[in-house]
């Protein structure tokens, strides 16, 4: 036999956990055909002497949904060594939508995800190719995409398309519940890998209105969900008030589902908080019940534009900054009683503790040479609280000012022991959203980096592990996340004394020319989907034009 590719001289790491082993992979129709020795000539070979061969990365926890439909190369999760991604989560998925509610949904993401809706009007445009959610999975199929897509529908989406604008507004009745439950069921039975939804306070939406599914009561989700026990599927689920371990452990038991929530951060109720959820989450584990709690490698840092304060937009007081536009939101930014309020709450004093030391000055056009600076210690020189510091620089400037800031999980030390619970699964990786804000797309290169690599926290082995095989169980994504004869060939070849990021840039590479940050890789040397090679050295090497490998896994399969 001749092999389409052969990677050779490589150490493999099969994603199982077993132990690495020095040989060759030989591939052949999309799949690994000889591993170990592979003797035949090949049309491609990938020298990976002194490089690892590892499976490639699964990333559970993405919002490509939308940006998938003019990016199917879905940059730069691939740059990172990601072969598999998970849309819908948080319950935005762009699907099911009715055509008068498009502008609704995308002024939704635009808030909630930090996208810019006129990127989103310019890259979906006037007629989107689908109505439905089995229409979405098709349109997604039709366009393909660079690495293999799984969708879950989402509440969100699902509540406007059943109940309109009133779905921001108040519970569903029975009725509406009812149809929200056949329509997973529907959206299940054409490939959906599950349902996702959020009760998150920071989920605000347009005119600052809670998303969607926030306005849903526990017992609607729990009911919705029941579609997961008729035909199947797993539930994604962000926790807010009325959906947590209690609700989950429900979910989960009335279902046979696994849930798997969203998240469990360091510091998210001061140091050592996250160890009460942690006992939780075990106590669960030891009913038998599959709830698994995501949790970050990275502290969740967001670059914030005072036009769009995403990280202080569920409190209170930002309620009417939200609906305002730009003139009104300055003149909020200016009142004296407005700054007070937000004061109590992140102010020096207020309930966020040292945020403001873990934040900087990123960008300020007026006065270039305070970028860099530390916000604390700017407020201190001045003898100011950093809010009035902060806001008195973004006036000056227009509003066009962006701080960014260590938002939360933050200690590492911490996120070690969040990493080592056995009930735990690496996610958050957000990639797709609050695309102006943060990127996070480079999880896997910064677990390796520090928590392999730096602290030696865990073997190669383990750290491969975490990111393939664990992530797909969890998930339901069969055939993917391991390397094994007769298994699909995704893999990544990297440097690992050398894997890692080169931290953000941002670009204006958005349609309409919006901006957003992405974020190089350093030490990948390939990355293969399905047998082929779609990025090798830092350049991708296949195009939509001629012709993309990723499969859409309905139900997780194929």
């Amino acid at each position: 036999m001749s092999y389409d590719l052969k990677i050779i001289g490589g150490t493999i790491v099969d994603g199982t956990g077993a132990p690495r082993m020095v040989g060759d992979l030989g591939i052949k129709d999309g799949k690994v055909v000889a591993m170990g020795q592979a003797p035949s000539e090949a049309d491609k070979t990938i020298d990976a002497t002194g490089r690892i061969v590892s499976p490639g990365f699964v990333d559970i926890h993405t919002h490509y949904d939308a940006q998938i439909m003019w990016d199917p190369m879905v940059s730069c999760s691939p740059w990172h060594g990601v072969t598999t991604i998970v849309m819908g989560n948080c319950g935005f998925s762009v699907s099911p939508t009715r055509p008068e509610h498009r502008d609704l949904i995308m002024r939704t993401l635009e808030n909630v995800e930090g996208m810019s809706v006129d990127a989103l009007r310019a890259g979906l445009g006037q007629e989107w190719p689908f109505e439905t959610f089995p229409e979405y999975l098709d349109a997604v199929e039709n366009v393909g995409c660079a690495v293999n897509t799984t969708a879950m529908i989402g509440h969100t989406a699902l509540r406007m398309f059943v109940m309109g604008e009133e779905a921001t507004e108040r519970e569903g009745t029975p009725e509406e519940i009812a149809a929200q439950r056949t329509l997973v069921t529907e959206a299940i039975e054409a490939g959906a890998l599950g349902f996702a939804t959020s009760r998150a306070n920071t989920h605000v939406g347009y005119e600052g209105r809670p998303v969607p599914s926030r306005l849903a009561t526990s017992d609607e989700i729990i009911e919705i969900a029941q579609a997961l026990g008729d035909v199947g599927g797993i539930m994604q689920a962000t926790v807010g008030k009325g959906l947590s371990h209690d609700e989950f452990a429900t979910i989960a038991e009335n279902t046979g589902a696994n849930v798997s929530w969203t998240a469990l951060l360091a510091g998210a109720r001061g140091p050592g908080s996250h160890r009460a959820e942690l006992e939780k989450a075990a106590a669960i584990a030891d009913r038998g019940l599959p709830v698994y709690p995501q949790v970050a490698v990275q502290p969740i840092q967001f670059e914030m534009s005072w036009k769009a304060p995403f990280i202080y937009e569920a409190l209170k007081c930002f309620g009417p900054v939200s609906k305002s536009d730009l003139d009104g939101r300055k003149e909020y930014y200016a009142d004296a009683k407005w700054r007070t309020e937000f004061k109590e709450k992140a102010g020096n004093g207020g309930k966020i503790g040292d945020r403001w030391a873990r934040t900087e000055i990123s960008y300020l056009p007026s006065n270039s040479a305070l970028e860099g600076k530390n916000c604390q210690e700017y407020a201190d020189e001045l003898g100011l609280d950093p809010v009035d510091a902060m806001l008195d620089l973004a006036l000056e400037a227009d509003l066009e000012m962006r701080i960014t800031q260590d938002v939360i999980n933050h200690d590492r030390d911490e996120i070690d022991e969040l990493l080592h619970d056995p009930n735990t699964v690496i996610g958050l990786s957000d990639a797709g959203a609050h695309a102006s804000q943060l990127c996070d797309a480079k999880y896997s290169t910064e677990f390796f980096s520090t928590f392999v690599r730096n602290r030696e926290s865990f073997t190669l082995e383990e750290g491969v592990h975490m990111l393939t095989q664990r992530p797909a169980q969890v998930f339901g994504i069969q055939d993917r996340g391991t390397l094994a004869e007769g298994g699909f060939a995704d893999v990544v070849v990297f440097d690992a004394d050398e894997i890692g990021h080169l931290g953000k840039r941002r670009v204006n590479d958005l349609p309409g020319g919006a901006d957003r940050l992405v974020s190089d890789a350093k030490g990948v040397d390939a990355v293969v989907v399905n047998g082929t090679v779609i990025r090798q050295n830092g350049e991708d090497t296949v195009s939509p034009d001629t012709g993309l490998p990723g499969k859409l896994l309905r139900n997780g399969k194929g």
